[in-house]
């Protein structure tokens, strides 16, 4: 069972909010909960574990215990890694709020054999839902669209346009510069964007644990070049605070956004911070 550092008033916060507009928390790591002014509430990428001493060590807080959470409407995962697809987190949600989980196909495949998500915790086989690129999902008052993303270190990555009449938020999973990008900063007024950053750090190999080079996201001048291309308002980055050995500063983009048309604006935001559409 997952223990939260910081009680449920997060789960709370959340409950207890009406936004006007678009409300989004961030959750650390890359996961965010979205509430919109009627009350549909979307998790995404929300990951609760601790990750994987020596290898992956946990920088930041647990902010809640999934079983605290009783409303939610869907729950998206961007990719199967661990830190986006997690049973002990995501599970609990599932089950006492009665929300799918709308993933891709590798994803999926984790909750339903590799975790086994309806035998280890009560979730029905019909609340996993595989999505793919092109698909668009109406989820309360969300129209929700499934776009490319470009993760060589992913078997299969998507992003998400979340659109409302408050705004719209884009959220790219762990995705680094791709063509797609040009065409999806054309086709909608994209608000908020979140794209993962952090630096290039020595981590413990899989198998070897032997330290290795390894950059699993955006560095300085990626995450910019993304955000011309999406063409969003303001860039929040996401995913730096997280792991030993890959943490970074995101009050540096100021000097590489600076001379750049997009973004416009820079979120920086902590664990816990809210910020609105």
């Amino acid at each position: 069972m997952i223990e939260s550092d910081w009680s449920d008033w997060l789960v709370r916060d959340v409950a207890d909010a009406t936004p006007d507009g678009v409300a989004i928390w961030y959750l650390g790591c890359n996961g965010f909960i979205c509430k919109g002014t009627e009350g549909t509430t979307i998790y995404i990428d929300p990951y609760l574990g601790l990750g994987d001493p020596p290898r992956t060590v946990r920088m930041i807080p647990v902010p809640f215990d999934p079983n605290d959470v009783t409303e939610a409407d869907a729950v998206l995962a961007t990719h199967e890694h661990t830190d986006h697809v997690h049973g002990p987190s995501q599970a609990p949600i599932l089950a006492n709020t009665g929300a799918s989980l709308y993933a891709p196909d590798d994803s999926i495949t984790v909750a339903r054999e590799d975790e086994n998500w309806t035998a280890e915790w009560d979730v029905r086989d019909d609340q996993l839902t595989e999505i793919a690129e092109g698909e668009t999902l109406e989820i309360g008052e969300f129209t929700i669209h499934v776009e490319d993303a470009y993760d060589p270190d992913a078997t299969h990555p998507v992003s998400y346009v979340i659109e409302h009449d408050a705004g719209t938020f884009f959220h790219g999973g762990d995705t680094k510069p791709t063509d797609g990008f040009a065409r999806i900063g054309d086709e909608f007024d994209i608000d908020l964007a979140a794209l993962a950053f952090g630096t290039v750090g020595q981590i413990p190999d899989k198998q070897t644990r032997e330290p290795t080079r390894t950059r699993w996201y955006n560095d300085e001048n990626q995450v910019i070049e993304c955000a011309g291309a999406l063409e969003c308002e303001r860039l929040l980055p996401s995913h730096w605070d997280m792991w030993k050995g890959l943490t970074a500063d995101p009050t540096a983009l100021h000097h590489h956004a600076r001379s750049f048309e997009h973004p416009r604006r820079l979120e920086i935001v902590e664990i816990g911070d809210r910020v609105d559409l």
